[in-house]
């Protein structure tokens, strides 16, 4: 965990345990958490959130033309500090090759086949999916995953973590899996996807795992579509002070996406009422190989944990 994540992690009005205490679990010396980042810091969270926005509206920019664009909007950025700062948000232009993702690969990892290429899919808990995504913050950032049912859209758990390790990932199938069992569950090729503790979890109740082929990001276009919806619906709108506040807000805001927002996909229903089936389904969709497909949903994940 970076020094930065560590001091992110800090709730200074936790009312049982103590700031002295938080540092000392986090490893993370007293004078380090009220030290007052340098502008270059600050300037670097300033370019990160408009290459965040830039990259929703305009995701075939590599690393050339953001440096422009960033030169254009006045931030004389070379391409060297470009390239850097959308690595570390996990991002790269929508290119017929393999990107970056922000779930790595692990080569000693075993990967699973594509299993939805052509199927049709034409009812709930058929196929079930999982990324991860940057959300930023007024300083700093956390990461977000979420388990999503393709046919209704609707999410089932989500988790936020200021690392990238698994754990926030099993934690968010498990509470899915309290929900349902799905025929197929489908991710990328991210370690923390193709780790056997994840993998594992799938396999022992007989679900068949998918896995995106390298550089096909519409195999799970569900997934890239739903953190397109979050960021510009909620995240953008706010600036987060503390972790805390992004759980809450972003529940907040996934309560009303699953619960209450119509989704022209689904027939103007809402997500929730196609995944328990209180109207009639929509017409049926086929999984995202070649053709366009529906955009995805958020649902609240109740008692929310933060992975530190």
């Amino acid at each position: 965990m970076t020094l930065s994540q560590k001091r992110l992690a800090i709730e200074p009005d936790h009312n049982q345990i103590s700031i002295v205490r938080q540092c000392e679990l986090l490893g993370l010396a007293r004078s380090s958490l009220y030290y007052t980042p340098c502008r270059d810091t600050n300037y670097n969270e300033q370019l990160m959130r408009l290459l965040d926005e830039q990259y929703m509206k305009a995701p075939c920019y590599g690393v050339d033309k953001m440096t422009a664009w960033l030169r254009r909007e006045g931030h004389p950025v070379n391409p060297k500090r470009t390239r850097r700062l959308l690595r570390l948000m996990g991002i790269e232009a929508i290119y017929p090759r393999p990107k970056l993702n922000l779930s790595h690969p692990n080569e000693e990892h075993k990967i699973f086949p594509y299993l939805l290429r052509g199927v049709t899919i034409d009812q709930v808990n058929q196929v079930w999916s999982t990324d991860i995504t940057y959300i930023r913050m007024y300083h700093g950032w956390v990461y977000l995953t979420a388990v999503i049912d393709w046919y209704s859209r609707y999410v089932l758990s989500w988790e936020v973590s200021v690392t990238l390790e698994p754990a926030f990932c099993i934690q968010a199938l498990e509470r899915a899996l309290a929900q349902g069992t799905p025929s197929v569950f489908n991710t990328d090729q991210g370690s923390q996807f193709t780790s056997p503790t994840f993998t594992n979890v799938l396999l022992k109740r007989g679900i068949q795992v998918s896995m995106d082929g390298r550089g096909r990001y519409l195999d799970n276009i569900f997934v890239e579509r739903l953190w397109r919806t979050v960021k510009v619906e909620e995240v953008y709108l706010r600036d987060y002070d503390t972790v805390a506040e992004a759980v809450y807000y972003l529940g907040r805001y996934f309560e009303f996406y699953n619960h209450e927002r119509l989704h022209e996909s689904l027939g103007y229903q809402i997500p929730a009422e196609v995944y328990v089936g209180a109207f009639a389904p929509p017409v049926a969709l086929r999984a995202p190989s070649d053709a366009k497909a529906p955009t995805s949903v958020t649902s609240p994940s109740k008692n929310v944990n933060i992975f530190v």
